[in-house]
């Protein structure tokens, strides 16, 4: 096989590695930026969304299988544009045909941080495609940002996650841009969506935020320059007390942030991969 057993990730799972890596992150690398443009942020969306889905109960969904492919995943409305990001990446599958999609999409995930200077995220290769869409979970798995707490809570205590995996999850929205022909929402979060660091919470924590006056869903804008916004689900990390107090820490302390959030996302990344799991119990 090509995959030699390389050392053990710190989160229980045995880290398979991939000896053309650095070819693969190459090539990625050129597909996702360049002179069209940086996707680094849909790229992390792609793999949120992929692994988003999983069901610590039934052990359903995840990133294992790559069924975004498939209705009904492909149609939910949280993946609205994400066939655009699967196109990108797409032709990288055909320069490395022993990497499966699932792998492809994941790792996009990990670069997507790393490009866009955050922390490294422990990664392993070792994801299978399924030929069809027989285990597509149902629609509706993944998060609504119109909504609060109590939602973010089933949804993230569904895939086995724990209110600071919550938060710290939550900072994905240091990257990118809400669209109004994909969420509906629009604008970004941050003063600079193509980096990533702690500033979302630092929003959240610092600036007042007022309803948005326009046509489109709630969201909120920041009363002093009207240029930022946050959508409920942001605004229900600093409602809730529990939330509130792991919120203002990462405001204040990049560091502890960025080694939480390399130790959930990469969890997230491996959520429905039977082998992390079994190595894991």
């Amino acid at each position: 096989s090509h995959r030699s057993l390389s050392m053990s990730c710190p989160f229980g799972f045995t880290a398979k590695s991939y000896e053309k890596e650095s070819d693969l992150r190459s090539a990625m690398k050129e597909a996702m930026i360049n002179s069209k443009g940086n996707c680094c942020p849909f790229a992390m969306r792609l793999a949120w969304h992929a692994s988003g889905t999983y069901d610590a109960k039934s052990k359903t969904g995840g990133s294992d299988g790559a069924t975004m492919r498939f209705k009904p995943e492909s149609t939910d409305g949280a993946n609205a544009g994400l066939d655009i990001m699967r196109d990108i990446v797409a032709p990288i599958k055909e320069k490395f045909p022993d990497v499966s999609l699932a792998d492809i999409w994941t790792y996009a995930g990990k670069m997507s941080i790393e490009e866009t200077g955050g922390p490294k995220i422990p990664f392993s290769f070792g994801r299978s495609d399924d030929e069809d869409g027989k285990k597509c979970p149902e629609n509706g798995r993944l998060p609504d940002a119109s909504k609060g707490a109590q939602h973010l809570r089933e949804v993230f205590y569904r895939m086995g996650f724990d209110d600071r995996g919550i938060v710290a999850l939550s900072g994905g929205h240091n990257l990118g841009s809400c669209h109004t022909d994909r969420s509906g929402f629009k604008g970004p979060w941050t003063t600079n969506p193509l980096k990533f660091d702690n500033e979302y919470y630092t929003n959240l924590v610092e600036k007042e935020w007022i309803e948005k006056k326009w046509d489109g869903p709630l969201q909120y804008t920041d009363k002093a320059t009207g240029s930022l916004m946050m959508l409920p689900t942001d605004l229900a990390l600093m409602k809730d007390e529990k939330f509130k107090v792991i919120v203002e820490e990462y405001a204040k302390d990049k560091e502890t942030f960025f080694k939480d959030f390399a130790k959930y996302f990469s969890l997230l990344l491996h959520l429905g991969c039977e082998e992390a799991m079994k190595a894991k119990k």
